[in-house]
């Protein structure tokens, strides 16, 4: 046993006792019934070898089926024995699942309370589902069967023995050998066990993150990277049920020692137990005990001690120990980046491109349906867009704005035509190549549970303090900041309004080194003034910036506008469109008033 294997047995040692001294009435009459199981396993043995010795080969046939007779009742009695041992069976597992569900829900709720580093506890359905049924499982199979192989091979036993002494000579030497082949499997199953779970809950752990995070996955480019790190965890996962299947198959070679070679080794000494005494009965008593009662029980206490006695420590340990060092969020600067995070964006370094010399921004023709039938919702769309241009985008509600910028990012693909940013094509585009082109900041924004600065860092690892400090005081961002106790202060997202969510995710695509910045109404839950500040800064910003506009003064700041109306889209500035396109006059109309 490891030192770690004897501090669980150490930790969980006090409250098991505890939790079975608050329970004697229900020991008691579960011994009472497992005294009657014991009684039985002696009883069966004992009548066959008298039916033989006493019956059949002393000619008396009668004497013979009445001790058969016997045996049968024994065997019968068998049925109510057992429904009484699962009758008390159930008042010792219900009430630890009971307890281990509160003490899990207690635990998972003290760390939401506290907050801090680690977020909420997403192991905490592994722990309420799974380990909790594997604890209450394992519990119940590892008493039924310790119980049941006690006093089922004490009884067993005395029945050899009283049979004749020689007959244990014979039987115990390979059971216990392979006991203790079994022995040895039990701390390497119980370390594979403990990874097999570990390998669980850090999976569950990583889909949590994913699917809380898909929006800026999708926006930043980071799916693949964080479906690699899946597929990392699924093969842990994998190995670790391979190890745990190893083990298993070396106790199975235990079993076939311990279940099989007593029997072979009577068969094979009969003949020297026969020169020592033993009767005809004797070795069909002998036999029947091994088949019948000693062997069955041997069985299952293996099975059930080698496969539930290991889960149940190891359960036990992560529901009732101490609570782990919770892991550092997305982003955090503590510790060392786990395999599943997904916070690390991949850095622009890695794929660079001149973006003076080509358009920022390129659509040729480009058409797209959301069917063979269906009316396309953008529709032969030219458009070119200079390098540092400040372009809006405007037109009714379901018209393609927001299909526009996936198309852009190269989330989307269309149905004809290209896109082209920074000269080159977008459409199936690798996703690191495509982090390092644009930014997609959407309409609701998405701030993670790490410090302050690495929100705002998130798409730019790199950035200095001074960098981080500029880009805040850019935004007027620094009153938020400071409520919140600083850069390296956590954030709680669910303690920001929408509008101090956007804020940061505006300063975070801000820092970007991407050139091109796409803002889907990125600016909605915005107050005018904040607005206005944050696109004067975004349009101040080396790159191109491409919004669509959620009020009129989005359109009148940009350099030009893009109308989508459905039948012809147009281009132009704040002027030139009020005097070419009734659509955008009655937008300006809806919007002033």
């Amino acid at each position: 046993m490891t030192s770690a294997e004897a501090g669980t047995l150490r930790r969980l040692a006090p409250p098991a006792r505890r939790f079975l001294a608050h329970r004697k009435g229900v020991l008691v009459r579960l011994a009472l019934w497992s005294l009657a199981e014991s009684g039985q396993a002696f009883l069966v043995g004992h009548a066959v070898a008298r039916s033989v010795d006493e019956g059949f080969l002393a000619g008396d046939p009668r004497r013979g089926l009445l001790w058969l007779g016997i045996a049968l009742v024994a065997v019968l009695s068998g049925a109510r024995v057992v429904r009484g041992v699962f009758a008390q069976l159930a008042g010792v597992t219900e009430p630890l699942r009971d307890g281990l569900v509160r003490r899990a829900v207690d635990r998972s709720m003290a760390r939401a309370a506290r907050g801090g580093p680690g977020g909420t506890d997403r192991a905490a359905v592994s722990r309420l589902t799974n380990q909790v049924e594997i604890a209450r499982d394992s519990f119940a199979g590892l008493v039924l069967t310790l119980r049941s192989f006690v006093f089922t091979a004490a009884g067993a036993l005395l029945g050899l023995l009283s049979l004749h002494p020689a007959l244990l000579v014979v039987v115990l030497p390979p059971l216990a050998a392979g006991l203790a082949l079994f022995l040895v499997t039990l701390r390497p199953m119980a370390a594979a066990q403990r990874r097999a779970l570990a390998a669980d809950e850090a999976l569950g752990d990583h889909a949590a993150r994913a699917r809380a995070a898909l929006r800026d996955l999708a926006a930043c480019g980071t799916g693949p990277g964080v479906e690699r790190s899946g597929a990392d965890l699924v093969a842990d996962a994998a190995a670790a049920a391979r190890t745990l299947a190893g083990w298993a198959a070396v106790r199975t070679a235990a079993l076939g020692v311990a279940g099989h070679l007593p029997v072979l080794a009577l068969l094979v000494a009969v003949e020297w137990l026969r020169g020592h005494g033993v009767s005809v009965g004797a070795l069909l008593g002998a036999f029947t005990y091994l088949v019948q009662s000693l062997l069955p029980a041997l069985h299952t206490l293996m099975t059930a001690l080698g496969a539930a006695g290991s889960r149940l420590l190891v359960v036990l340990d992560r529901i009732l120990g101490p609570e782990p060092e919770p892991e550092p969020e997305p982003g955090s600067r503590s510790g060392s980046r786990s395999r599943s995070s997904i916070a690390s964006a991949p850095r622009a370094a890695a794929f660079t491109v001149d973006t003076a010399a080509v358009p920022a921004l390129e659509l040729r023709a480009v058409t797209l349906s959301y069917g063979v039938r269906a009316e396309p919702v953008l529709d032969a769309l030219d458009l070119c867009v200079a390098p540092g241009e400040h372009l809006a985008v405007v037109g009714p509600s379901g018209i393609g704005k927001s299909t526009l910028t996936r198309l852009v990012a190269g989330t989307l693909a269309p149905s004809r035509g290209e896109v082209r940013v920074a000269g080159r094509p977008v459409t199936a585009r690798p996703a690191a190549e495509l982090a390092a082109l644009r930014v997609l900041v959407p309409q609701d924004a998405y701030v993670f549970s790490g410090t302050v600065g690495d929100n705002l860092a998130y798409l730019r690892t790199d950035a200095s303090r001074a960098e981080l400090d500029a880009a805040v005081g850019a935004f007027g961002l620094g009153p938020l900041v400071e409520r919140l106790g600083g850069l390296d202060a956590t954030v709680r997202p669910a303690e920001l309004s929408p509008g101090e969510r956007q804020l940061v995710a505006l300063v975070r695509a801000y820092l970007s080194p991407a050139p091109l910045l796409l803002l889907d109404e990125a600016t909605c839950h915005l107050d005018p003034a904040s607005e206005a500040h944050a696109e004067e800064a975004l349009a101040g910003r080396a790159g191109t910036l491409v919004v669509v506009a959620h009020r009129l003064s989005s359109a009148v700041r940009a350099d030009r506008t893009l109308v989508l109306d459905g039948v012809r889209a147009q281009c132009g500035t704040h002027a030139e469109l009020l005097g070419r396109s009734p659509l955008y006059r009655d937008l300006t109309g809806h919007w002033n008033s």
